[in-house]
């Protein structure tokens, strides 16, 4: 059998020699692949530094977000402006002179009669003309002391020069603590002061899925419009009765710089907790975003006195509970149950009578069937104490010695245990 080989085929004269393709630019697949990088969704997922920071936002509030660089505040506030579709304008506070924010002086043609008015600078112009956005004041720490105060009006009334931002603006800030920051300064008391502080740190599991592809999406909190009302007089109720037994919290200007810098207690800060207290009231926020947010306005101390405070707020009337011990609905939390339970001794020791002093009997028993037994120790013991000579012991005094007595064996033991291992280290050395 004869093989041929295949003979290349001769073009026609009347057929066009095809064009090679042209090289793909390698400039144009690394673009390709950046926007594959970028290419990343959204999911619901619960974040209580998100949850706070909307909450403060949806408020009105100005926030300012604290925590080391590269943890991801600048990309939070992107995220949130995108979620929240609204127009994001940039502003590095360090690298612009205190006229850019009080406005610049423009002389017109009779300034002894119209006056000199304040120019506002190009992005706030833009701001007002859109209606809406969120402002970022970002690297606020490393803003010089001038530029600082030029700020204040800025932050607390909205205006830049002769501008008025509108009221869909809403501020948001980032710093760096000053021993990370580049030619960092501590915050001025006045500016500090007009801040709701959220300490900003990364969740291993968010970064974790984020860069998977997968971040926690951010929106705002969902008010319950039934709730209003109360969650107003839930919240002037929880800060004015906190205030009134503690005056001294109205205002404490920390006495070191650093402190100064942060949140701390005063008329201005304390109406700024009371709103963000209603608000997380109406959107049913948990006890975590609400404690960031208290604590990010007037400090931790007074921010902890506020929370065991509302606490309380919630715990049953002691006279309610000694008139029917038997149908007593008791606090699951251990420490809200003691608190209960102290407050029950208090009343009968304020009025004390045979029949409170048997009710509050039968509620310590109860307490101890349903929870802690070493719960009740403390007072039972106290509520013993009151005990008047023509009063008979009740039958569940008897109930309650076992776990008295077992409670106190436990202590003694827990002394020896300790004074043992003293002992021993003692020796060792």
């Amino acid at each position: 059998m004869t093989t041929y080989a295949p003979q290349a085929s001769t073009p026609s004269p009347l057929s066009t020699p095809s064009t090679p393709a042209a090289p793909t630019s390698q400039l144009g697949v690394a673009n390709d692949l950046l926007n594959l990088l970028r290419d990343t969704t959204t999911e619901p997922r619960p974040d209580t530094q998100l949850e706070a920071l909307t909450l403060a936002v949806a408020a009105d509030l100005p926030v300012l977000l604290w925590g080391e660089p590269g943890i991801g505040k600048t990309a939070a506030l992107t995220q949130l402006a995108a979620s929240l579709d609204l127009p994001l304008t940039t502003v590095i506070a360090s690298v612009h002179e205190p006229s850019d924010f009080s406005g610049l002086p423009v002389v017109g043609d009779d300034p002894a009669v119209q006056g000199v008015p304040m120019a506002p600078p190009d992005w706030a112009v833009r701001l007002v003309r859109a209606g809406r956005g969120l402002l970022f004041l970002d690297e606020l720490s490393t803003a010089p002391p001038a530029v600082q105060a030029a700020l204040l009006r800025l932050v607390l009334e909205r205006r830049i020069g002769s501008l008025q931002l509108p009221p869909d603006v809403r501020i948001v800030a980032a710093a760096n603590p000053r021993s990370s920051a580049a030619d960092g300064w501590e915050l001025s008391p006045p500016l500090a002061n007009r801040f709701v502080h959220l300490q900003w740190t990364h969740d291993h599991d968010v970064v974790v899925r984020g860069l998977g592809g997968t971040w926690p999406r951010a929106g705002l909190p969902q008010l319950d419009p039934r709730r209003l009302a109360e969650a107003v007089e839930f919240a002037r109720r929880a800060v004015c009765g906190l205030l009134a037994a503690r005056p001294t919290l109205v205002h404490r200007l920390p006495s070191s710089e650093t402190r100064r810098g942060g949140p701390w207690p005063s008329p201005r800060s304390w109406e700024m907790t009371l709103c963000l207290v209603a608000f997380a009231t109406a959107a049913g926020s948990d006890r975590d975003v609400l404690s960031q947010l208290v604590r990010g306005t007037v400090g931790d101390g007074p921010g902890l006195e506020l929370l065991a405070s509302i606490d309380r707020m919630d715990l049953p009337d002691p006279e309610t509970l000694l008139a029917d011990p038997s149908a007593a609905d008791l606090p699951e939390r251990g420490d809200l149950r003691q608190a209960v339970l102290d407050g029950v001794v208090a009343a009968v020791r304020n009025r004390p009578d045979r029949d409170r002093w048997d009710a509050a009997w039968a509620l310590l028993v109860r307490a101890m069937e349903t929870g802690a037994p070493d719960l009740v120790v403390v007072p039972a013991t106290t509520l013993a104490a009151l005990r008047q000579q023509d009063w008979d012991v009740p039958e569940s005094i008897e109930r309650l010695a076992g776990a008295v007595k077992l409670s106190r064996r436990a202590d003694r033991a827990a002394d020896r245990v300790a004074a043992t291992a003293q002992a021993g280290a003692g020796v060792g050395r």
